[in-house]
């Protein structure tokens, strides 16, 4: 029964993260299409979005301690 909760935890995870995946690389399309340029992701772009996924895991992470 314990592992029952425990892997529907995973699969939403696994679901919303795709998800949220998805519509980054949309929104990303997006604003490429927009301004008619090929999108050019940096190292300091991929540090941006690294510590943004570390501050939402952070956020979880403590919602879990409640």
């Amino acid at each position: 029964m314990n592992n029952n909760w425990q892997s529907k935890v995973m699969l939403i995870g696994a679901i919303v993260g795709a998800v949220t995946g998805v519509i980054g690389a949309l929104i990303l399309i997006q604003q490429a299409q927009k301004n008619n340029v090929q999108p050019q992701l940096t190292a300091g772009d991929g540090v941006k979005v690294g510590l943004g996924v570390l501050a939402v895991l952070r956020l979880l992470a403590e919602l879990g301690t409640h």
